[in-house]
């Protein structure tokens, strides 16, 4: 893997804008996706990689009183906000600890598996602790897919924000993340096991959520970017001048959600 630190470090500053972002762009379409699969009062959910609270918070409310929200991260100095009645925030490893000693109606994990070295134990250890007819949804990105950061560059500006783009894909390479993660999830979860499989794909172009991501981003990579050769403090800083005057047309890699569930015993 190389350099093995996560580059996206949640307990850098800035990681707590950078994960208000991403649950403005991402947050609508997971939502969705779950009252899709049936969330109803009473599911014990466990939310996988939490990051920030905002779908610990939207779980909690669905399954109401009688229900539960396990939320687990390597660091959950983001995710504590997410807690209150029915909800437990707890320091955990998906590929690395044990599973948890419950079973549970929905397992989510959103923008974690790319990034995770053992993919395939994480997702294992995913699948046994659904119930029969259990869902698993895995959503995650698919930079590999569409690799651009202004997809009709006429500029200089956006020359730049693409060259930038593809430096940080190089760094994620790095250190380990599967740049084509997101296109095999369906594969994966038939591969685990799981009937009813299906999937799409989200593509945000042109919000205003992505270029605060694109701004909180380049603040969290600036020094690696600056290290590896990839650009001159120079060149980061007109960059981030020209996402704050509002002059590029800023996407973020297609998000594929795949789901499946546990075949009824």
């Amino acid at each position: 893997m190389g350099d093995d630190r996560y580059l996206l470090d949640n307990r850098s500053a800035g990681a707590g804008t950078r994960l208000d972002a991403l649950a403005a762009i991402f947050d609508p379409t997971t939502f969705r996706h779950i009252d899709a699969l049936g969330i109803s009062t009473g599911w014990h959910c466990w939310e996988v990689g939490a990051g920030g609270p905002s779908v610990v918070r939207w779980l909690a409310q669905r399954v109401g009183p009688t229900g539960r929200v396990l939320a687990t991260d390597i660091d959950v100095s983001w995710t504590q906000d997410g807690s209150g009645p029915g909800v437990e925030v707890r320091r955990h490893d998906v590929a690395r600890d044990a599973a948890p000693a419950e079973t549970f109606d929905l397992v989510h994990a959103r923008l974690v598996l790319v990034h995770v070295a053992d993919r395939d134990e994480a997702l294992r250890s995913m699948v046994r602790v659904l119930r029969p007819g259990g869902w698993l949804l895995v959503e995650d990105a698919d930079p590999a897919l569409q690799p651009l950061s202004c997809l009709d560059p006429h500029s200089p500006e956006e020359e730049l924000a693409n060259t930038l783009r593809t430096g940080f894909r190089a760094l994620m390479e790095q250190r380990g993340v599967d740049l084509a993660y997101g296109r095999k999830l369906p594969r994966l979860l038939r591969g685990a096991g799981l009937v009813d499989v299906a999937a799409d794909a989200y593509f945000p172009v042109a919000r205003p959520e992505c270029a605060r991501l694109e701004s909180t981003t380049m603040d969290l990579i600036r020094d690696d970017l600056v290290r590896h050769g990839i650009a001159t403090g120079a060149q980061i800083d007109r960059h981030v001048a020209s996402v704050a005057a509002g002059r590029l047309d800023l996407a973020q890699p297609p998000m594929i959600s795949a789901w499946g569930r546990v075949p009824e015993a």
